[in-house]
């Protein structure tokens, strides 16, 4: 966590740099461009691992019957700030610009040190020196179900909201600038959603991961399809409101379900290995969705729907197998 956050913090300030640079004139326009995907890229490459690592450290500081809850709550904390980072970033893109990325990489330093000082050490056992660390293959039968649910779930996640903006502004004939209002103001309102979600029935109802995933992946799959046939803005509200939702009970049940698959020791591997599937969606997802809109604007998101009706039978056919030992997983 402090790497990625340290990492963040120093990414952000660079990428802000050269955009200041690049802005006054300082740098050519082609040579702006390259260096700002280069430190973008060295950004994401270190901050990518928060994620992983806060929700290896929620599990190593609960145990299976918490497990869910926990990773609902790092879910949470995830929505929070994609609710209120936009609106605090729009209050403070009237300053500057860049005003921004230089307050969120002050944001990230301080949470850095609120790390070192104040989050107490993970109770797991460590790693005694020149002991290898551990590993973890993407086919490791234990884990392998939820990193195919993981990887189809983000790739058709990410497929979808590369176009978003897209089917809004088709859908309702808006102006660029219309369009950028009322999309973000749907946006928000599916990270409340998905907030809602999480506090609301995954920290009240105290069900396993397998059965979260079957809760949330027809939400999903009618949201996709909501998204195909609107034709109003109520219509894609609701397709929103839905998305959000259903995402916010099928993303910490999925982490929370490789987490339980394996031992203690492992907790920091699969954290990674999960973790990485959204990465990998959002790799994979645009691309697809991109191709998808120009044949015909409603194709990405009948596409999404079809893949997400052998998910649906993957999870409502999936059972979960006592935790006896090292190779118990789900058959």
């Amino acid at each position: 966590m402090i790497l990625g956050l340290l990492g963040y913090a120093c990414g952000n300030f660079l990428f802000a740099s050269v955009f200041h640079a690049a802005l006054i004139g300082a740098l050519l326009p082609l040579s702006a461009y390259l260096l700002l995907m280069l430190t973008r890229v060295l950004h994401a490459s270190v901050m990518s691992a928060i994620m992983p690592a806060s929700s290896a450290y929620m599990a190593d500081v609960t145990d299976l019957k918490t497990r869910t809850k926990g990773m609902g709550a790092v879910g949470a904390a995830n929505n929070l700030g994609g609710i209120l980072g936009p609106a605090l970033g729009g209050l403070l893109a009237g300053v500057t610009l860049l005003t921004p990325l230089w307050v969120a990489s002050a944001l990230a330093v301080t949470t850095a040190v609120f790390v070192i000082l104040f989050l107490p050490n993970s109770p797991q056992p460590k790693l005694s020196r020149g002991q290898p660390s551990i590993k973890l293959s993407y086919f490791d039968p234990r884990i392998l179900p939820y990193i195919i649910v993981g990887a189809m779930m983000f790739i058709g996640m990410a497929l979808v909201q590369q176009t978003l903006a897209f089917r809004f502004q088709d859908v309702l004939q808006l102006s660029a600038v219309a369009t950028a209002q009322t999309f973000g103001m749907a946006m928000g309102l599916s990270a409340a959603a998905s907030l809602i979600s999480q506090i609301g029935l995954m920290q009240r109802l105290n069900l396993r991961p397998i059965q979260w995933l079957r809760i949330a992946m027809p939400i999903l799959a009618v949201a996709f399809a909501c998204l195909a046939m609107a034709e109003t803005k109520t219509m894609l509200v609701v397709a929103m409101l839905l998305q959000g939702a259903g995402m916010g009970l099928a993303g910490p049940a999925f982490m929370a379900g490789a987490s339980m698959a394996v031992t203690a020791e492992e907790q920091g591997a699969v954290a990674g290995v999960a973790g990485s599937c959204g990465p990998l969606g959002f790799t994979i997802g645009p691309l697809i969705g991109g191709f998808f809109y120009q044949i015909q604007p409603d194709l990405p998101y009948w596409f999404t729907f079809a893949l997400y009706i052998p998910l649906i039978v993957f999870v409502m056919r999936a059972r979960e197998t006592p935790k006896t030992n090292k190779k118990q997983n789900l058959a």
